[in-house]
């Protein structure tokens, strides 16, 4: 039989090293112990563990995902509230990296370097005058979003056309206005509505998200939204910044803390969709951004111990 570390063995299933020694200490996991380290057969399986889960319905493979999540979830939850200063260093740490990515995964050519200098209000040489402007406008819907965040409503049509009205500031005859004519997204097996459509199918998913909340964890209920909204395609442009700023309004009404997608990470954001909308699978993009969700909260928790 094949034994795997505890490292070995998160990677393996994609929870982290702690919920793995968490397991084998309780006895519900199979492992031999030998000293302080555990050797785990690689055959074991990781039990579902419902106790961070009820109410809910969690694939079996998704659970230890979820668990490790809600964990780490309710030992911030401890922490909280946070002081004034505790709240603006995540914030302003967090929203320059944030800004950086997003746009440079639609095509973006500031650096994170200067992301921070025009945010800071200075003005980059040979740098186009729109990148500046997506700058401060996805910095300016990322603090729209915080403030819609305090609002503990369910997610309404008018508060994703305002994140846009932000986004698109470098467009403003299209800024929250639904797209009136047809799109393609070139090398993409999506296919978004054609416009007369755009209005009734998110209407459809905003009404599906509320019911979704009653039965599926909000890790898997956003995700799907994620996809789905991408798939609708209501405007123009900015469909994928506003999506992923709507993606972070919802988990922050969750108790979640808002994600950073790398644009390090497109490749695999992009095979996201391809799986959902070629395969009917929305497991990539599930474990993606939970896997953030994850690893965001494990951040936070260890600056908040420096």
């Amino acid at each position: 039989m094949n034994y795997l570390s505890v490292a070995e063995f998160a990677e393996k299933n994609g929870v982290s090293d702690r919920y793995i020694r968490r397991l084998c200490a309780a006895g519900k996991l199979e492992a031999r112990r030998s000293g302080r380290a555990y050797r785990i057969p690689e055959s074991a399986e990781l039990p579902a563990d419902h106790r961070h889960l009820r109410g809910k319905v969690v694939a079996e493979h998704l659970a230890p995902l979820f668990a490790d999540i809600d964990e780490r979830k309710a030992e911030l939850k401890k922490r909280r509230p946070l002081t004034p200063g505790e709240v603006e260093r995540l914030r302003d740490e967090f929203m320059v990296n944030y800004t950086y990515n997003s746009n440079a995964i639609e095509g973006n050519t500031l650096t994170l370097q200067e992301t921070a200098l025009v945010l800071q209000g200075l003005t980059v040489d040979r740098k186009p005058l729109k990148d500046h402007l997506e700058a401060v406008g996805h910095r300016d819907a990322f603090l729209h979003i915080q403030e819609l965040a305090k609002r503990r409503s369910r997610l309404r049509e008018h508060e994703i056309r305002s994140i846009h009205t932000l986004v698109l500031m470098d467009k403003p005859e299209d800024r929250g206005v639904y797209r009136r004519v047809p799109v393609t997204i070139v090398g993409s097996f999506t296919e978004p509505v054609q416009p007369y459509l755009i209005a009734p199918k998110m209407e459809e998913l905003l009404r599906l998200n509320e019911e979704r909340k009653k039965t599926m964890h909000p890790v898997e209920r956003i995700a799907r939204f994620h996809l789905e909204f991408e798939g609708i395609h209501p405007f123009i442009d900015g469909n994928g910044r506003t999506g992923r700023l709507v993606m972070n309004l919802e988990l922050i009404r969750s108790g979640y803390p808002p994600i950073n997608v790398k644009f390090a990470d497109r490749k695999r954001y992009y095979e996201a969709f391809d799986a959902y909308y070629r395969d009917g699978s929305a497991d990539a993009m599930i474990r993606l951004i939970g896997k953030y969700v994850r690893d965001r909260l494990e951040e936070i928790l260890r600056l908040l111990k420096n």
